[in-house]
């Protein structure tokens, strides 16, 4: 076994988790002049998609593919810098709803520029239609679909 080969050679999970680290330490190098992290602006952004009436708390975090309590330990430094508020639902008061302040959305834009110059980046190295192709695989990865097949499937035996 060389140096380079590891776990990540044999098991998807851990190929996957490596990956997200390291681009997730080289998208935040980019996006970090804005002041947000990558995480931050990814969950912003999927916020600022809602426009003004802002997106129900359950379904962003279903959507993140996170719990409620992760989410709300994500939200709480955004809504402490007064770039994202937390609303009442307007037909159900006890729904919340996250959406982007005037300087969050700025915010965002702010950091939308240069995540492009990451995202360009990337496409430029690994290749834009390879680069369509994982994400659009890696969305099929991220679905209740795909979990409750892989709780249900069993491991084929090689006979």
């Amino acid at each position: 076994m060389s140096e380079t080969d590891g776990v990540w050679q044999h098991c998807t999970n851990s190929a996957i988790r490596r990956a997200a680290r390291q681009l997730g330490q080289l998208y935040d190098d980019l996006v970090e002049p804005s002041g947000l992290k990558g995480t931050q602006f990814s969950l912003m952004s999927q916020i600022a998609l809602a426009g003004k009436d802002g997106t129900p708390l359950k379904p962003l975090a279903e959507g993140l593919v996170m719990d409620l309590s992760a989410l709300g330990h994500t939200l709480k430094p955004l809504t402490r810098d007064g770039l994202v508020e937390l609303i009442p639902d307007a037909r159900d008061g006890r729904v919340k709803r996250a959406r982007l302040t005037p300087l969050g959305a700025q915010k965002q834009e702010e950091a939308l520029a240069l995540w492009h110059d990451a995202q360009g980046r990337f496409d430029a190295v690994f290749g834009a239609e390879r680069s369509a192709e994982m994400r659009s695989l890696l969305g099929l990865i991220s679905t209740p679909d795909f979990a409750k097949a892989f709780r249900a499937a069993k491991q084929k035996s090689d006979d």
